[in-house]
């Protein structure tokens, strides 16, 4: 029985003898954030030659880690132009990213610099593996931005799926326990503190291919703990959304959700929660 059960697995491992571990792709994204920011790399050039010979280096490292993805629907002969097209789109990805080291950066008083942030906030790690993925996202590659996103759920605690839409001078803060699903869309200077969860409102299949995760406009501020739910719930702009509150329909723009313990309800400021549940 015992040998029935290896002869399996081995088996297992022949059908997908090049899949890419999710070790691989780890590395890859590492390696392409530490061009973009020489505070995570631990290479040295001595030119610039030397440098594009790196970056020629990742090129083929994607185009591999393309060929052998199982679940890339890229077809051979579109994996030159996808890699290609990723590595023009570093450019706009770094300037994305410098918005939302800004935001972090000027969001946070006990920041001292933009290099601190850059090399030790976990909130930059994760959006930018999120903002890396999502560019991999777009140009159709399956299954590798999603190990991605992974990787930095696994290092920060922050869980970003690389389908969801997010705007600039994105900031999170602390950032642990953050959730923002597959179908959450958040606008520009938006910030987000730790534990705060963009999710569904159901877990069933059948709603798949529907928008499951809110809306996050322009300008909000989400404070810890909060729980915003729903594909249909539009958090207007400029609103404040207090720490532990939870939230499944829309609030207009400007509003201010807090938590409170008693039972209230204050129509000028939209929905406060209380202890027994959503009024």
């Amino acid at each position: 029985m015992k040998q029935e059960f290896f002869e399996g697995l081995y088996q297992s491992h022949c059908e997908y003898p090049d899949c890419p571990s999710p070790m691989e792709v780890s590395n890859f994204f590492m390696e392409v954030l530490g061009v973009l920011f020489s505070d995570h790399s631990d290479k040295s050039f001595q030119s610039f030659i030397e440098f594009e010979i790196h970056i020629e280096h990742l090129k083929l490292e994607l185009t591999q880690l393309l060929a052998k993805s199982p679940d890339s629907n890229i077809s051979r002969d579109m994996i030159s132009g996808t890699v290609n097209e990723f590595f023009s789109d570093l450019k706009f990805i770094h300037s994305k990213l410098l918005q939302d080291v800004s935001a972090m950066f000027n969001g946070d008083p006990a920041a001292k610099s933009e290099g601190e942030v850059i090399r030790t906030y976990p909130g930059f790690y994760a959006i930018a593996a999120y903002r890396i993925a999502h560019a991999l996202y777009k140009l159709n590659v399956e299954g590798i931005p999603r190990i991605i996103t992974e990787h930095a759920h696994n290092k920060t605690g922050i869980d970003i799926h690389p389908a969801a839409r997010i705007g600039d001078h994105f900031c999170i803060d602390h950032g642990t326990g953050v959730v923002i699903g597959e179908t959450c869309i958040i606008g520009s200077r938006v910030k987000i503190y730790q534990g705060v969860t963009l999710g569904a409102l159901s877990v069933d299949k059948a709603d798949a291919l529907k928008k499951r995760h809110p809306t996050i406009a322009d300008g909000v501020v989400i404070y810890a703990g909060a729980t915003i739910l729903g594909g249909d719930t539009v958090v207007g702009h400029h609103s404040v959304i207090g720490g532990n509150v939870w939230l499944t329909r829309s609030i207009p723009p400007f509003s201010k959700i807090y938590y409170q313990s008693n039972e209230n309800i204050d129509e000028s400021h939209g929905i406060i929660n209380n202890k027994k549940g959503q009024k």
